[in-house]
């Protein structure tokens, strides 16, 4: 995802503590989203695994049931909804600023941009089936390649500046906290994980697959912030293609820009199945008329314009979001819901290492919501 461009400003402030946390992230995340889907089956009686629930909503209301039926599932509705909107949002801001940079001589404001960018979005309310947001996924996957190896082919050509000596050695612990959200939020894509192993053909290979995604991932994104460091040190910016040339840059914003459209439906598609399956269960049907089925998607739509051109400070309200919503979702809740539903069936290292992840999870959410808060107090005085 674009977090990965600020993996390079991440190393700036957490040094050769950032390596281990790119390798770190991926090895929790990977492990998380095993004992995510594993707490959709249950054993029959001949100790045959069983898909028994489909969502995420039902893990929760599976171990909230003895306290309240559906409110685990009211939590799980929310926190996603809230963050997949948030995401779609960023998307949208994200587009009318490389819009904005990429034609600064067209006499035209950031929101503008985000309209323009909002219509090109127009066709997601027809999006019916995850098989075309996974082909969108795709060219996305391959615009996002083609940008790293834009940045690390010029990284490499300037080798010779190398130097280790750039990596700090001591770091400031609330620069390091902001490294630490960068990174971990990089990897997060618990939210999709029910839904993508129930639309596998081979739901088997889903473990496989998720190793060798992570993997990949770490060796990729351990590579691409290592030769951006390098080639930058103090220098680096948040966002690092703005540290490329001017020749370089406008290309790369228009990657970029192809890369965020391409980007919004997945988290898109995610919420309206969410808020439908809500409304489903509330019917008690199935069906979907066809223009209620538009109005939702038109609506969510719309909400994620008005909120990217009237949402002040929209960064750090991210942020804060992303404190509570993405490490819930990410750490503390896939632990949490392992250890309740598998207790009697977990070995004492996995018990151990669910319970180690859970305070992980709490303590990098709790920072990140301190560090937002002082944020926004700042800013609003």
């Amino acid at each position: 995802g674009i977090f990965v461009l600020g993996l390079p400003y991440a190393l700036l402030h957490s040094g050769y503590g950032g390596l281990f946390l790119i390798i770190l992230a991926a090895a929790l995340c990977c492990y998380t989203g095993k004992i995510l889907i594993a707490c959709l089956y249950e054993e029959n009686e001949d100790g045959q695994l069983i898909r028994v629930r489909d969502t995420y909503e039902d893990i929760a209301n599976a171990c909230c049931k003895k306290l309240s039926p559906k409110l685990g599932g009211i939590v799980v509705n929310v926190t996603q909804v809230m963050e997949l909107i948030m995401t779609c949002i960023l998307y949208l801001v994200v587009s009318g600023n490389l819009l904005s940079h990429s034609f600064p001589y067209v006499p035209m404001t950031e929101k503008t941009w985000s309209v323009i960018a909002f219509v090109t979005l127009l066709p997601c309310v027809f999006i019916k089936t995850l098989k075309i947001v996974s082909k969108l996924s795709q060219l996305c996957s391959l615009v996002h390649f083609i940008i790293i190896l834009v940045v690390m082919t010029y990284c490499l050509t300037q080798i010779r500046q190398w130097s280790w000596a750039k990596f700090r050695l001591s770091i400031d612990f609330q620069d390091f906290l902001v490294s630490v959200g960068v990174i971990i939020f990089s990897y997060t894509s618990q939210i999709f994980l029910p839904t993508l192993e129930g639309n596998m053909k081979n739901p088997g290979e889903f473990r496989c697959m998720l190793n060798w995604t992570h993997f990949f991932a770490c060796v990729l994104k351990t590579t691409f912030a290592l030769t951006a460091f390098l080639t930058w040190g103090e220098e680096t910016k948040e966002v690092i293609t703005d540290n490329l040339p001017s020749f370089l840059q406008t290309l790369v914003n228009l990657c970029l820009l192809t890369k965020a459209l391409l980007s919004y439906p997945l988290p898109f598609f995610a919420a309206t199945e969410i808020v439908y399956a809500c409304i489903s269960r509330g019917n008690h049907s199935n069906y979907r008329p066809p223009l209620f089925a538009l109005g939702v998607r038109g609506s969510f739509l719309l909400l994620t314009l008005l909120m990217a051109m009237f949402i002040p400070h929209f960064a750090l309200l991210m942020g804060l979001t992303g404190s509570v919503t993405g490490a819930a979702m990410t750490f503390l809740l896939p632990s949490l819901f392992h250890l309740k539903l598998k207790w009697e069936k977990l070995s004492f290292l996995e018990k151990c290492a669910d319970i180690s992840v859970f305070i992980l999870g709490f303590l990098c959410s709790l920072a990140g919501i301190v560090c937002s808060i002082k944020g926004l107090l700042e800013v609003f005085g």
